[in-house]
């Protein structure tokens, strides 16, 4: 197929445009913005090299020649999404509210495209504005007296509880949209049931953690406490 590599490729190390020949008549960038728009619209799985192309007004074999893989798209679509970030020209200081900061956005983000968690690897994780996101994050750390390994560590567990949090919540959500009766009654109907169970007697310890604390789960104090035990972690070792 036109314009695909014989070897691996990393698709930032491909030019954008020839030395020579005509300009292209598309950007990388524009590409990208494209494919996004499709995903945030209908889902990942729209996402298409044909209908990216229909979108842009070319063939599709033509695409082929700014972006040979479909893997090279979805590269494309993590780091423009990457950019949002907007990073502060420079820390304040205090890492723990400097990276809590960076985790709240990247929640923010990752709901605004909710695509975006099944694209969190490594495979898509090297872009321009992603490293300018992982340096700025180990900037972050400058405080904190850990080793670039373990520093690089807090950074993942933290991207970690950020993506799986956000993966738990569209799930949820897309559960919740397909249900053909309300959340409400759904919620009704099988705490009902839980709550016969635990009556039982056999579930003791079941029945003291209702009778502590029966809800509703306050899932932003969760994320936030799951966030600060990982911090507390690092800043005691």
């Amino acid at each position: 197929m036109a314009g695909r590599p014989a070897e691996p490729e990393v698709i930032w190390s491909r030019p954008e445009r020839a030395a020579r020949g005509p300009r292209p008549a598309y950007t990388r960038a524009e590409i990208a913005a494209v494919a996004v728009r499709i995903a945030d619209a209908d889902g990942m799985d729209a996402v298409s090299m044909r209908r990216v192309a229909a979108e842009l007004g070319c063939g599709t074999m033509s695409l082929y020649n700014y972006v040979p893989r479909k893997e090279d798209l979805y590269e494309l679509m993590a780091d423009l999404v990457a950019e949002e970030h907007d990073l502060p020209e420079r820390p304040t200081g205090d890492w723990r509210a400097d990276l809590t900061a960076l985790a709240h956005r990247a929640r923010e983000i990752m709901r605004r495209h909710p695509w975006m968690s099944r694209l969190m690897s490594a495979t898509y994780g090297f872009g321009p504005n992603a490293i300018e996101y992982l340096e700025f994050s180990l900037w972050c750390l400058d405080p904190l007296d850990l080793p670039y390994g373990r520093k690089m560590e807090l950074i993942a567990m933290v991207n970690g509880i950020v993506t799986t949090y956000v993966a738990n919540e569209i799930q949820t959500a897309e559960r919740t949209r397909t249900l053909p009766w309300s959340a409400e009654r759904e919620h009704e109907i099988r705490m009902a049931y839980l709550g016969g169970r635990i009556a039982s007697g056999k579930y003791p310890r079941l029945a003291a953690a209702f009778m502590e604390d029966s809800g509703p789960i306050d899932l932003e104090g969760v994320f936030d406490r799951a966030l600060s035990r990982v911090l507390d972690a690092f800043a005691h070792e």
